[in-house]
Formats: structure tokens, sequence, C-alpha cells
């Protein structure tokens, strides 16, 4: 690969050569082999090998233990929304979020999947005094979690289990897949996840996938429902799932979904 660029600036080759891995292993959402790399820039395995491995080891490349295989982590993704003021998706869900916390009187977050977990990367706050939330940042379980298993249920299927395999790697109990494969299916039926919070009393988590302009299940947004025992919240269950049903359409068709009602 021949670069081009303004004369009369400063070279730093190694950090182009960091970019240039970024920039191709983002055409191979199956990840790519360093002699594969080096092959398609154009540059020889020995040049790309050792930038490789302090990718690998700063957290931003991801290597199949399976595969050899590496892939861009979302570490890139946490620091760039760290780093910029908004990211495409957040910039379409927050005005979204915004309405459905006012309308609902709940908070809501949203989550995408990280490697092993799931990780929160926009939250909304319900208006009123008293309320449950998670924070930016915070980090929950894929496998256990709402979001995360409708995160899981809409991923492709070697997403999905290039994510379970990750968990697995990083927890001593086994996953039993059977189970999740049949949650999985009653989650896409329903075409959302509904139930009591598995760490939090009074909380029943609701959550819908969010999608893309290419179809895929990029996001899930979820209101963690709060069930007052005075009963004095804004909306009932019912009604809150119905108001996140129609955010979480209008978001996907924001961001160019072809099967999200235009006129959400």
């Amino acid at each position: 690969m021949t670069r081009t660029g303004p004369k009369g600036v400063y070279a730093a080759p190694a950090l182009e050569k960091a970019f240039e891995i970024i920039e191709l292993l983002a055409d191979y959402p199956d990840g790519a082999l360093v002699s594969e790399m080096a092959a398609s820039l154009g540059r020889s395995v020995g040049e790309l090998f050792r930038i490789v491995i302090v990718m690998e080891r700063l957290g931003y490349l991801r290597k199949s233990a399976n595969t050899d295989r590496y892939t861009v982590s979302y570490k890139l993704l946490e620091t760039a929304y760290r780093a910029t003021p908004a990211q495409n998706l957040v910039r379409a869900a927050l005005p979204q979020m915004q309405g459905l916390a006012l309308a609902a009187g709940q908070s809501c977050h949203l989550v995408v999947a990280s490697e092993d977990h799931g990780l929160v990367i926009a939250c909304e706050q319900q208006p009123g005094v008293r309320g449950f939330s998670l924070r930016v940042g915070a980090r929950i379980d894929i496998v256990t979690s709402c979001s995360g298993q409708v995160l899981l249920a809409y991923a492709a299927p070697r997403r999905r289990e290039q994510i379970l395999d990750a968990v697995v790697a990083q927890r001593a109990d086994p996953i039993d897949r059977a189970h999740l494969a049949k949650r999985f299916a009653t989650i896409r039926a329903a075409g959302h996840d509904s139930r009591q919070s598995p760490v939090t009393y009074g909380v029943t988590d609701i959550s819908f996938p969010i999608f893309g302009f290419d179809g895929r299940a990029i996001a899930a947004l979820t209101i963690p429902f709060l069930d007052l025992i005075d009963g004095s919240q804004k909306v009932g269950l019912e009604a809150a799932r119905e108001l996140l049903r129609a955010t979480t359409a209008a978001i996907s068709d924001t961001l160019g979904y072809p099967g999200a009602p235009s006129d959400v």
C-alpha cells in the first residue's frame, strides 16, 4: 500500500503502520494473520510484527487463541468515545433517550458488546428525584444481563461464539450454551427481553436492540424499570416497554436501518 500525504511534515513510520493496521482490520471482521496484513499492506512481516505485538499489549488489538488472527478491540471505541464529543451511535441515540426518560419517568442506558462484556456508552437519568441508573463506562455481564442477552441474541452466529469464547476464557464456571440458545430464540421471537433484574430488588430490566444501516444489531437500549412501592411511577411497566420499543425503532431509523418504520 502506497501512502501519500503533505510534504514537509514529520514522519512517524511506526505510528503510520499502526494506523494502517487498524484501517486494514476494519475490513476484516474475522481478523487477519500478521502475514496477511503484511501482504495486503505491501510490507514485510518483520515490519509489522513488533507493532502488532505492542498494539495487542496495549489492548487495541485482540488475538484469537484459536486462529491467531487479530481484530480491533473495543478499547479503540472506548478511547474514541472519551476523546471525542460523540460517536454516531451516541449522537443519534441521546435525543431519543432524553425523550424516553422524560416520557417514561425512568432512566435508560445504551450498551454495546466489548470483547467479553457489555459496555455502557450513554445513559440518561430520569427527571425525578428517585431512580436507578448505570453510569457511562460501566461494564456489565454480557451473559447474564438483560442488555447482554439481547446483544448476543441478535449477534451474527460467529460473532456470538467469539464473545462467548472470550467469556469462557475469563471465568472458571462453564456456560450452558444450549440453555442460552433457547433464551436467544425466545428474545428474538419477542423482539426484546424483559425480566427481573438479577442484581437489584424492585427493578425490571427491559431491553430492545438497535440496528444499523446494514441490518446488524449494534447496541441495546435498556430501561431498568424501578417499581415504586407507593405506585407513584409516571407510567406502568407495559407503557414503558412500548415507549422503549418506539424509541429504539426511531434510533434505528436515524441510523439508516431499512426495517425501521420511518414515521416512528
